[in-house]
């Protein structure tokens, strides 16, 4: 099993019996998600905004406008943090002060820089749009010179990262086990509905099977 080293950075202290340094069960947290939590600082403000990324090993894909203020920030500082987080479940415990959620977050610490060959520029996006929906770069034209010259691609090497994990049921005060009050879970999930063609396309035309792949793996 390889594990993040730890450090003062990515150390979990506060509920260490849900942390986990596992490369292989972070990369599942991340690989189960599209959505980061990019954090960076602006003129003296910390500001966090969600990003869509991609990942292939230890690299993590971030994509924008050439003046995208996020990206061209965390070029400048050569480092970043990003989250991802999955809801599993409400926890309704007896009482206010125990209930909680399940849940599976992993944080990434990392060097960025950006990436300005064409052909790892290309690769980076590859990996972003298959890290969507897997088949989807086939389906679609292939980028022009133009648009790749405007796009932005930021990479960032994961150096350590951290994990929690909570996947566990109420945990009450033991003496409130025996008061009339309703405790329990309360499962969440992200689900895919069936897809909706755009208006534009031809009436006829038949749902890509990669779109049909996504949609039946994804609907329960």
């Amino acid at each position: 099993m390889k594990e993040y080293s730890k450090s003062k950075l990515n150390r979990i202290k506060r509920g260490q019996n849900r942390a986990t340094y596992d490369v292989e069960k972070i990369n599942t947290i991340l690989d189960a998600g599209f959505i980061g939590y990019v954090s960076y600082a602006y003129q003296g403000r910390a500001i966090t905004l969600p990003m869509a990324y991609g990942r292939k090993g230890d690299k993590i894909y971030l994509h924008g406008s050439q003046a995208n203020r996020m990206l061209l920030n965390l070029l400048d500082a050569k480092e970043m943090s990003m989250t991802v987080m999955h809801l599993d479940a409400l926890v309704l415990a007896r009482s206010g002060l125990h209930h909680s959620v399940n849940y599976r977050s992993a944080t990434l610490f990392g060097s960025v820089k950006k990436i300005e060959d064409t052909e790892e520029k290309d690769a980076a996006l590859f990996c972003f749009m298959e890290h969507m929906m897997k088949g989807r770069w086939d389906g679609i034209r292939p980028m022009s010179q133009e648009e790749l010259y405007r796009t932005l691609v930021v990479e960032m090497t994961i150096e350590t990262a951290s994990a929690k994990i909570r996947d566990v049921g109420v945990a009450d005060e033991p003496e409130d086990y025996s008061l009339d009050v309703w405790a329990g879970l309360v499962p969440l999930k992200q689900v895919a509905e069936y897809p909706i063609p755009d208006e534009g396309l031809p009436q006829k035309m038949e749902i890509p099977k990669h779109v049909l792949d996504y949609y039946q793996q994804n609907k329960e």
